[in-house]
């Protein structure tokens, strides 16, 4: 099983989420994302994964980053949302747990056992 996690080590959520799976035997690859800018595409693969048609479902939209940059704008489309996080990867939600094709949000960081 080829799982990875975008995992922030900041993070309670994030660090909780990987303990639980190494807790259940899965040792995910991990990937800090905060270190790393995503191309639209990559990004598009990833809210296909977490099947969700609103990108805003897999953003920080409580985060400064998201207030200061006017992204709450309610006539910005997924596009420019996509072009946001590839330039920001702060603003994308975490942890994310993908599992082949398919991904979830780790909030509760239960969530994520349904995909393994």
């Amino acid at each position: 099983m080829s799982v990875i996690i975008y995992h922030n080590p900041r993070c309670s959520k994030s660090r909780e989420t990987l303990a639980l799976l190494e807790m259940r035997g899965v040792r995910p690859m991990i990937e800090l994302y905060l270190q790393k800018h995503y191309s639209v595409a990559e990004l598009q693969d990833l809210a296909k994964k977490l099947g969700i048609t609103e990108v805003r479902q897999m953003m920080r939209v409580k985060d400064d980053l998201y207030q200061s940059l006017n992204l709450s704008d309610p006539t910005l489309s997924n596009a420019d949302l996509l072009n946001a996080i590839s330039e920001n990867s702060a603003l994308l939600e975490r942890p994310i747990v993908v599992n082949g094709d398919k991904a979830k949000i780790g909030r509760p960081p239960e969530s994520v056992l349904t995909i393994l």
